[in-house]
């Protein structure tokens, strides 16, 4: 226990040098670095900045910035001096900017989390290639085939969770499902132990990866660091399950069956693998972090919006229904199918725009850079958050009102780089297709399956890094019951 606390005394005395020495390095220019206060090192701003997160008003504390410094101000976040940026040409700047001069390097907790390999961390030829690997499976051609698996997860789900309970929380049953549908479809692991195993895993990573760096005993970073210690033996003998499995079935394996199996598939012209084991699990668990809890916060607010939303509410319910006439009872859904949900997506996307599940962007500057009239030392971070262009007045008229034909084709489009949900450029996150099926079919069949009421009318939420309501948006739901599907 004495080896441990004097290892994690050094570590922290390691980082608070470590800042020091950046600080010291902006020194070169001191005319030129933005306007702010850096604060203590390692803390800095970090616990304003969270406290803003889990208030839901992050975009009051860059405006606060904002109005104070200027368009382009510094401070100390997560252990690292940084320079806050905001605004479309600051958006194009950090999702397109040469990976070798702005890397993607993350705050400390989600690189230890996520691991160094994971493609938020990869630059340059080994970003595109683990991307390009990634994205093979994720594209469109070949998720195509699994909205049926997909559907019958969803089924499934709410025959097992929703029928037969008069009050849900939606907010965990609907992690839980995006969880299932990870498990099965990128992963090929079944309903069972197995999966019950990763679950808190996963639940305890996504608390600690935006936490103070700070790896003692009980606090959030500490507890993420032991879920990846936990969960990588498991990820371990799942890929060298896998490995085995495509050899014994050389000739008639599908690559395609799951994310994992795809990755070990992938051959350079020499036939070595594209990716190493560990470039697997770094972004096993990336996919598994991003798809788990982005898909179900974006759900859980549909949710919320349908039952405080009349007109939203009865346009999607017509839209599902004249889907349902051509459906048999129980009968999967298709992509033609979801190609018809075109409202259900507007709503969908002006729910990315109004609470985007992600709202933070981090990166790390490589070399000096000018930008603004100002310097970016090298080491310093750069930060932005898509809620200063999605709240902006002059980007989206009455942004604080939700209107879903801001996303019909005749509407005026808003500018390169203001809606950024998902990112942008070739840092555009590879599974919008996947959340986009998730949603969609969800959607569908919630709305033909129930009708239900918020307890609790003005239930709140705080970001922790993401979204979460107080009570989990409790729920009380009655099935439509000439659409209650057996699976």
């Amino acid at each position: 226990m004495e080896l441990k606390i004097f290892i994690t005394f050094l570590l922290l005395l390691l980082l608070f040098l470590f800042s020091i020495f950046l600080l010291f390095g902006g020194k070169k220019y001191p005319d030129r670095l933005p306007p702010g206060s850096l604060g203590l090192p390692v803390i800095g701003q970090s616990l304003d900045l969270l406290k803003a997160l889990k208030a839901d008003k992050v975009d009051k504390w860059f405006q606060e910035g904002i109005t104070k410094h200027g368009p382009i101000w510094k401070a100390s976040l997560f252990g690292y001096p940084t320079v806050v940026l905001h605004g479309p040409t600051a958006n194009k700047f950090i999702y397109t900017c040469d990976g070798n001069i702005l890397t993607n390097s993350q705050p400390p907790s989600i690189s230890r989390i996520m691991g160094s390999n994971n493609l938020f961390e990869l630059a340059g030829h080994d970003h595109k290639r683990v991307r390009a690997a990634v994205a093979l499976f994720l594209k469109l051609e070949v998720l195509k085939q699994y909205v049926m698996k997909v559907d019958e997860e969803i089924q499934h789900h709410l025959q097992m969770h929703w029928h037969g309970n008069h009050e849900i929380q939606v907010q965990p049953l609907i992690k839980t499902l995006t969880f299932n549908v990870i498990c099965s479809l990128l992963f090929g692991i079944e309903r069972g132990p197995r999966r019950d195993k990763l679950l808190p895993h996963f639940q305890d990573m996504i608390e600690g990866i935006l936490a103070i760096p700070i790896n003692l005993p009980f606090t959030q970073f500490n507890r993420g660091i032991l879920a990846r210690k936990n969960l990588v033996p498991m990820l371990i003998d799942l890929i060298r399950e896998k490995r085995e499995a495509l050899e014994e079935q050389k000739q008639h394996a599908n690559p395609h069956k799951d994310l994992i199996t795809s990755l070990l598939s992938i051959r350079n012209d020499d036939g070595s693998t594209t990716m190493s084991d560990e470039e697997i699990i770094d972004n096993i668990i990336l996919v598994m972090i991003a798809g788990y809890d982005t898909t179900s916060i974006l759900l859980t607010f549909l949710v919320r919006l349908l039952a405080n939303n009349e007109s939203v509410y009865s346009t999607i319910v017509r839209e599902q229904e004249e889907i349902a006439k051509s459906k048999a009872p129980g009968e999967a859904l298709t992509w033609e199918d979801l190609t018809k949900m075109k409202y259900t997506w507007r709503v969908a996307s002006e729910m990315l725009r109004i609470n985007s599940p992600v709202i933070l962007s981090f990166r790390r500057a490589t070399q000096d850079i000018e930008y603004g009239g100002f310097i970016i030392p090298k080491g310093w971070q750069v930060v932005l958050s898509s809620s200063m262009t999605h709240m902006n007045n002059d980007i989206f008229e009455n942004p604080t009102m939700f209107d879903p034909t801001r996303f019909e084709k005749h509407s005026p489009q808003p500018p390169p780089f203001s809606f950024v949900p998902f990112g942008g450029g070739p840092r555009m996150c590879p599974g919008i297709e996947l959340a986009k099926m998730e949603t969609l079919v969800m959607m569908h069949r919630l709305v033909t399956q129930f009708t239900w009421e918020l307890i609790k009318k003005d239930e709140s939420f705080k970001r922790n890094p993401m979204p979460e309501f107080d009570q989990g948006l409790f729920v009380r739901i009655t099935p439509i019951k000439s659409n209650i599907y057996v699976i």
